[in-house]
């Protein structure tokens, strides 16, 4: 089966506003390799959007899920719960980095995570405003989109969004934000349009995923954390892409010496399998009343399974590390290739989160053009990457953190020619 054949079907089926990057339709994948319908192998630098940190298929992870199918599939934990459920509750509250007692919840997706976290600080806090950031993403729901800093393509057409929810710059210094302005903006947000004590929470990314892989500056973390200690505010720290491993650490919050009161997660935490959580205080947890949380789906036996796993190999394979090894070769990498690429302005991020930035070599204004041309020409080599940024002018950068050496290497080398074509285009 050819995929054009494929996608002419898929344009016929399905609505567009399903959008997909590439009609390549996918018919095995094992660790950081995917072959389609006809075929074709790719190197996978996007990973299901930071999803398989762990690789696709992981043995561990395949056979965790095998073992549960044997079990059960489904009873809905409200209904009737399960050990592994309650089990990888009590993992994620010893490894999340805030003290003291703590307490989770299972959902499904990332926004889902979002929204509750939304709803746990309302309660919590019996306040109703929400703070977020310029080119923050953080879903997809309404709620989501009101959060989300970026209008096309997550706003366009869908009318108002919920109220109460406000943005403020995100600290860029490339793109002449410093973290000075944003805390006065957010300051000048206290003085002219909500007052703090109407304020739940401040949800932010320790580095921002669709917004462009910037990481947040130390000293704007914990800035936030004394106004919201001022305030009463509670901070949520957005970890649905950034999550195991994929940092250098098993929650990018980690690099910083501040600590959220809730966290959301989701992505990598099953390895490909659906699956999200909400982690915080446990006095912050509580707040909702019994009934006011969960969902049918909410904490999937085979996600729930999965995730267990998860956690068992990224211990065991020392991915923290990995991630480190990984980013910094690939940072030296593209750092070789500056003075042949003029378009590169900026080579950024923490662990193995990674992203470079083009400008226009002659305007020096954002390139999304050129980000597109080195993402076509490295497809047309076999290797799989995603752009991001409010721009369109970034190449972000998330294989598995299980990749072998040689196709790591392979991978480098199918990225400098598609570098290089895109300059010679």
């Amino acid at each position: 089966m050819q995929n054009a054949e494929i996608e002419a079907r898929r344009k016929s089926a399905m609505s567009r506003g399903v959008g997909v990057m590439t009609q390549i339709f996918v018919d095995k994948a094992e660790n950081a390799e995917i072959w389609d319908k006809e075929g074709n192998r790719y190197i996978d630098f996007a990973a299901g959007i930071a999803v398989v940190n762990t690789g696709h298929r992981h043995p561990k992870v395949i056979e965790a899920v095998k073992d549960q199918l044997d079990h059960f599939t489904h009873t809905c934990h409200q209904v009737v719960p399960y050990e592994n459920y309650v089990r990888l509750a009590e993992r994620l509250n010893t490894i999340v980095p805030i003290s003291g007692e703590k307490k989770s919840i299972f959902v499904t997706t990332g926004a889902e995570a979002v929204e509750n976290a939304v709803k746990i600080a309302r309660a919590a806090t019996g306040r109703q405003a929400v703070v977020a950031f310029t080119g923050a993403f953080h879903g997809r729901t309404f709620m989501g989109m009101a959060l989300t800093g970026k209008v096309v393509p997550y706003k366009v057409g869908f009318g108002a969004m919920p109220n109460d929810v406000f943005h403020v710059p995100f600290p860029v210094g490339l793109h002449g934000v410093s973290v000075q302005q944003s805390l006065d903006t957010l300051n000048y947000l206290f003085k002219a349009d909500v007052d703090p004590k109407r304020v739940a929470a401040i949800i932010v990314e320790p580095v921002q995923g669709e917004g462009g892989f910037y990481e947040a500056p130390r000293d704007f973390f914990k800035a936030l954390r004394a106004i919201c200690d001022e305030h009463g505010i509670l901070l949520i720290a957005d970890e649905v892409q950034t999550g195991f491993a994929r940092t250098g650490k098993m929650f990018a919050m980690e690099h910083h010496d501040v600590e959220p009161d809730l966290m959301t997660m989701a992505k990598a935490l099953a390895g490909g399998f659906p699956l999200a959580a909400v982690t915080g205080r446990a006095e912050v947890m509580d707040a909702p009343a019994p009934g006011g949380l969960g969902g049918t789906y909410g904490g999937s036996p085979m996600g729930i399974a999965a995730a267990n796993a998860v956690l068992d190999v990224i211990e065991e394979e020392g991915l923290c590390d990995r991630a480190n090894q990984l980013g910094s070769r690939l940072k030296q990498h593209l750092e070789s290739l500056r003075g042949d690429i003029p378009e590169i302005v900026d080579i950024r991020g923490p662990g193995f989160m990674n992203a470079v930035e083009f400008n226009d070599a002659t305007t020096g204004k954002p390139s999304a053009d050129f980000a597109n041309k080195v993402r076509t020409e490295a497809l047309k080599r076999g290797l799989l990457l995603l752009t991001c940024g409010v721009h369109g002018n970034v190449i972000r950068f998330l294989s598995p953190l299980t990749i072998q050496d040689d196709v790591f290497t392979e991978a480098l080398g199918k990225l400098e020619e598609a570098m290089r074509a895109a300059r010679a285009a």
